[in-house]
């Protein structure tokens, strides 16, 4: 495959992306089949324990019918992009294993190029691919539509439902009806939550989920543990401070917080009113004082960020990384933990030697300028890998730009 090539003229952005990634995690496009990294065994086992083990009779009921009547093929994948169960007639399902579409095989990108149960499982969105869409050679007589499934409870993505097919599928039916049965899988599925733990939910308090990587203001949602929901867009003030207490789980003092918010030293009676117009907001309950905390418990993205770094979970971080925490804020603490995060995940990307995960980074409005970050990516790839040249043009770019 050469570098003209994935950029045929029409291709779709998110697409084009897919491309990349897969040339940069080093996926042939001739690989006649995607790898099996589930062997029978654990396969059984995997789906016995699975969350969706729970809704696949369903899934398989309203869906999987419709997909044999149409010589399609119904796929449920894990969160890591193996393919858990397969369903479909024996003709289609025997074509379908020249290209190995089959159970215990993995479809993420870095293993079977652009498809859409790979590109859904990446972006975390519906996703679709038709035909010459797909990278690898061997996959582009088949479309395909996919959509993520969640867990109801903390939002976690447990895997990808999929229809695979010809040409009769390449409707926009077809997405509607994987949409509605991945929606009614998660509305099994919290029904069932609800069933075992309804008595847990009424005790469990406020729960804040704060969203503020790639955003210049947060958004919070609020649920009181009572069935009430509010959904709120913070001022970048207020953004700021509820970044920071959710921070410091232990409380800050006035002082303390008055320290990260402002960067000089006559902002105390301006914090006082803030911190009253937010607890107006917020609710009397919620935001604690002396110290000044979050009496809740807290989900935000960048702490999701920095846990899966914690745990190793390179890949993870990265997709859930969505650009830099409050990038306007010029608040001390607030540039404190942007750059510390910042500066995490970069590293851990510098020394992970994976092109793929570096080519996400590079891609971004954030990391398209990162002089290192290309340098590194040159070179983790094969030297005679179609990504080469266009790490090789960025990097005379930035050479240009900044006199090197």
């Amino acid at each position: 495959m050469s570098t003209r090539s994935m950029g045929t003229t029409g291709m779709r952005a998110e697409v084009a992306d897919s491309w990349h990634r897969s040339a940069a995690a080093g996926v042939p496009a001739d690989e006649v089949a995607a790898p099996i990294t589930l062997p029978d065994d654990d396969l059984r086992d995997l789906r016995e324990a699975h969350p969706l083990a729970r809704v696949f009779p369903l899934l398989d009921d309203v869906l999987g019918q419709a997909a044999r009547d149409c010589d399609a093929i119904m796929a449920v994948s894990d969160e890591v992009g193996q393919l858990l169960w397969v369903c479909g007639t024996p003709s289609v399902l025997r074509r379908a294993e020249g290209i190995g579409f089959v159970e215990g095989s993995n479809w993420d990108e870095r293993f079977a190029g652009t498809n859409a149960p790979g590109l859904a499982l990446r972006l975390d969105q519906p996703a679709s691919v038709v035909r010459a869409e797909h990278f690898r050679h061997s996959v582009q007589r088949w479309s395909c539509a996919a959509m993520p499934i969640h867990d109801p409870g903390s939002s976690r993505l447990l895997g990808v439902l999929d229809i695979t097919g010809g040409d009769e599928i390449v409707v926009p039916q077809t997405m509607a009806m994987v949409r509605a049965a991945a929606r009614l899988a998660e509305s099994e599925l919290a029904r069932d939550l609800l069933t075992r733990r309804v008595p847990e939910q009424r005790q469990a308090g406020n729960h804040l989920v704060i969203e503020s990587l790639g955003r210049s203001d947060s958004l919070v949602s609020l649920n009181d543990g009572r069935g009430h929901q509010a959904n709120l867009r913070l001022s970048p003030r207020h953004s700021e401070i509820v970044l920071l207490l959710a921070s410091a789980p232990r409380g800050l003092s006035g002082d303390e917080l008055a320290v990260l918010l402002y960067e000089d030293d006559g902002g105390g009676s301006t914090m006082r009113a803030e911190m009253n117009r937010l607890r107006h907001l917020l609710g009397e309950e919620l935001l604690a004082s002396r110290p000044y905390r979050l009496d809740a418990r807290i989900t935000a993205d960048w702490l999701g960020v920095e846990a899966r770094l914690a745990s190793g979970d390179l890949a993870g971080a990265i997709r859930d990384y969505r650009g830099p925490l409050l990038p306007r804020s010029t608040a001390p603490g607030v540039v404190r933990l942007r750059e510390s995060l910042d500066g995490a995940l970069r590293a851990a990307l510098i020394h992970s030697g994976q092109a793929d995960l570096m080519s996400a980074w590079t891609r971004s409005a954030w990391g398209t300028d990162d002089y290192e970050m290309w340098l590194a990516q040159r070179d983790a790839v094969d030297a005679t890998s179609p990504m080469r040249p266009l790490i090789a043009g960025q990097i005379a770019r930035l050479d240009r730009e900044l006199g090197l």
